[in-house]
């Protein structure tokens, strides 16, 4: 999947959090532009509790990107949130251009991945690194990384915000992004006026990548990573405001043009 799509890689289920907490409701809409020029858009809805979590988005390219690659795609994933880390129940997603669509199912018990369903399946290629049963472990799948639970005492927007890795299972690859603190910045977008934890970003291959693939390599070497992340006041976390991500296309910029959290 090329850079682009994993960045609008966003099937929407109706999905609800689990309990009867109150929540707050994230509506978010992020504009992706590649070298400055706009792109595409995503929308994404998460539902949140200081004990559960339910996402669902979908994206798409726009403009003259639409008419060079008619790519678009959605996704959905539900969990808990247990002593302050994810644990993912279910994640679904979709992606389609103009010559195939894939759909990925998984279900996941305790942080492993219990089932997963690809239609169609990836082909087998002899570079591929095979997964491993210790990789499905430990993990969480890549909509339920958008959830960044922050210790109970810390103040959101600060180094505990960033400071982590999170290993990921995308239910075909299984690889860690490792955040780490830089500063904050101020941002402002519908919904939302005020700090943002930045973070840089590392991106470390595990299983299932195509070792001599150029793309891969240059994403396991690529420092010009960086995650914005604003405030969820209910649920004591803190969730992407903005990605930027340098591809061997150019940089990769998701922001939001709106983060209206309602309780």
């Amino acid at each position: 999947m090329s850079p682009i799509c994993r960045s609008l890689a966003l099937l929407a289920a109706t999905l609800s959090p689990a309990g009867g907490a109150l929540a707050d409701t994230l509506h978010a809409t992020y504009n992706v532009s590649l070298i400055g020029l706009p792109i595409g858009v995503a929308n994404l809805t998460a539902e949140l509790t200081p004990t559960s979590y339910a996402i669902k988005a979908r994206a798409a390219l726009t403009g003259l990107a639409s008419l060079v690659s008619n790519s678009k795609g959605a996704s959905a994933g539900s969990g808990a949130i247990v002593d302050g880390r994810i644990s993912p129940s279910a994640y679904a997603t979709t992606a389609s251009n103009a010559t195939i669509t894939r759909t990925i199912r998984m279900t996941m018990a305790g942080n492993a991945e219990t089932a997963v369903d690809i239609a169609p399946p990836f082909e087998d290629k002899p570079d591929r690194v095979p997964l491993a049963d210790k990789d499905l472990r430990g993990v969480v799948d890549p909509v339920g990384a958008f959830v960044l639970p922050v210790p109970a005492g810390e103040p959101l927007i600060g180094p505990a915000a960033c400071n982590r890795t999170v290993p990921i299972l995308d239910g075909y690859t299984r690889f860690d992004v490792t955040l780490a603190y830089v500063g904050q910045r101020e941002v402002k977008a519908k919904g939302y006026h005020g700090p943002a934890a930045v973070c840089s970003a590392r991106y470390t291959p595990i299983a299932g990548h195509r070792a001599n693939r150029p793309a891969t390599k240059f994403m396991a070497e690529n420092k010009s990573l960086e995650v914005w992340l604003a405030p969820i006041e209910g649920a004591h976390a803190v969730m992407p405001f903005r990605l930027s991500v340098l591809t061997m296309t150019g940089t990769i910029v998701v922001e939001a043009s709106e983060f209206s959290v309602v309780k």
